[in-house]
């Protein structure tokens, strides 16, 4: 017999004489005569009441069926009489596939998101962590859904690279070299020539400098992978392994590229309030009471758009007593986003045209000489989700930026190259996937919405 999907039987039409679900047992309640189960496959939020009688088989050997036992059970899907909820199954089979340990660490009661961490490989089997995980998995198929519509063509950049895309150096090195006795060159510097890739290599910060090669060659691309900062930072915003969205578009500006990003965060949240909404409802009734109106703003009126001289002038003027600093040419910290977002807008906000010594050489210059032409999309809760810019595509000026920021021409050969032949406007942006996803559950810390967090001190599993 075939197993059917808890979340199919939910929505069944009608009885059904035969079926075969397979899960794990939430509860369990006994009575003289039978008892109850609860079963969840994972599936969807809910679970399965399973009603196993004496006249059912496996009834006598059934004692170490447990909470967090896996089981398997044939039955007929009837009409339940229980509340809030529309079927349940009269067990004719139930058999113990695999025994939980009385120390199984998940009984009914709430446990803390902290303690929960401590037990990540089985916290997708609780409600919370079970419908971000579903939810997770949809708003990636949104993303691929979103950019293949539009004929966005799905780019695999290197996840080991010799380039550092934001110059910041908070790379993870990768090395084959004895760390105990490394060879060392005439200077006495560890010398890499002799490693793996004959090169100093780390893991990818980002994927847009390879993804701009294949921008301009193809046309409109976008990667969506891992990448890796080695940033001690230790933010409920922040780890040191996720997920980027990155699309880049040749023959694109910086109000195209807005454009795109505004279309892109409406579409896949409109997307996943579709698909999702039962697991969707938790977060809405148990971890944010107002996420779904936020949520519903955001999809239902425009960005507002303010150029970063516009938004130091709106917080200089706020008489707010900010923990950093405001003043034109220092970066934005995430209390002055929020207050954008969160107070002064009540919007997602779009800023604009940042200073130049605050962003990476391969910006594109503006008129000004004062600025460049990057954006970040700001939204209430979070801030910063999305990060992005015109690309400098004068050889000249990426030369002149490259010097500036210290930056090697003969590293970057092959990207200088571009400017070389057949040069073109082109644009593109980087969102967090987390960080996105945290916006749509409500979810306060970006330990939560990855199966296995990666921050420093810390890389458990």
């Amino acid at each position: 017999m075939k197993r059917l999907l808890i979340a199919d039987l939910m929505r069944s039409q009608g009885e059904l004489d035969s079926v075969l679900i397979q899960g794990w047992v939430r509860t369990r309640r006994d009575s003289k005569t039978f008892f109850f189960l609860e079963v969840n496959d994972g599936s969807c939020l809910k679970s399965m009441q399973v009603v196993v009688t004496e006249k059912a088989e496996g009834y006598g050997t059934s004692k170490s069926i447990t909470t967090g036992a896996s089981v398997s059970v044939k039955g007929r899907l009837v009409p339940s009489q229980g509340k809030g909820q529309m079927w349940e199954i009269q067990a004719d089979s139930v058999e113990l596939v695999g025994e939980a340990d009385e120390s199984f660490p998940l009984q009914k009661k709430r446990h803390s998101n902290e303690y929960l961490r401590e037990i990540a490989h089985l916290r997708p089997r609780t409600n919370l962590f079970g419908a971000i995980f579903r939810i997770r998995s949809k708003l990636a198929y949104a993303i691929h859904s979103f950019f293949q519509e539009k004929q966005f063509f799905y780019v695999h950049t290197p996840i080991v690279t010799a380039s550092d895309c934001e110059g910041a150096g908070e790379l993870f090195r990768v090395s084959t070299l004895d760390p105990k006795n490394p060879p060392l060159d005439e200077e006495g510097n560890i010398d890499y020539k002799e490693d793996f890739f004959g090169r100093s290599t780390y893991l990818t910060v980002s994927g847009q400098l390879e993804g701009e090669t294949y921008a301009t060659a193809l046309g409109n691309i976008y990667t969506f992978g891992p990448t890796f900062r080695a940033e001690n930072s230790h933010t409920s915003r922040h780890a040191s392994e996720f997920w980027m969205v990155e699309p880049e578009m040749a023959f694109c500006d910086l109000a195209a590229d807005m454009d795109l990003a505004e279309e892109f965060v409406k579409s896949v949240i409109s997307q996943v309030m579709e698909s999702c909404s039962d697991d969707l409802a938790l977060f809405f009734n148990f971890v944010d009471k107002e996420l779904k109106e936020r949520l519903e703003f955001v999809i239902s009126r425009p960005f507002k758009r303010v150029s970063y001289t516009e938004a130091v002038d709106i917080l200089l003027a706020s008489g707010k007593d900010f923990d950093n600093k405001v003043e034109w040419g220092v970066n934005l910290q995430s209390e002055h986003e929020r207050y954008l977002t969160e107070e002064h807008f009540k919007c997602p906000v779009t800023v604009y045209d940042y200073p130049k010594e605050l962003k990476p050489f391969y910006m594109r210059a503006n008129d000004d000489g004062k600025t460049v032409a990057a954006m970040d999309v700001l939204v209430p809760g979070i801030g910063e989700i999305v990060g992005g810019s015109q690309r400098e595509e004068r050889l000249e000026l990426l030369k002149a930026n490259m010097a500036a920021h210290g930056i090697s021409e003969k590293d970057y050969w092959w990207y200088v190259d571009l400017r070389r032949y057949g040069t073109v406007p082109h644009a593109g942006f980087g969102l967090g996937f987390e960080r996105l996803l945290m916006f749509i559950t409500g979810v306060a810390n970006i330990r939560d919405v990855i199966p296995y967090p990666r921050v420093p001190g810390h890389a458990e599993f």
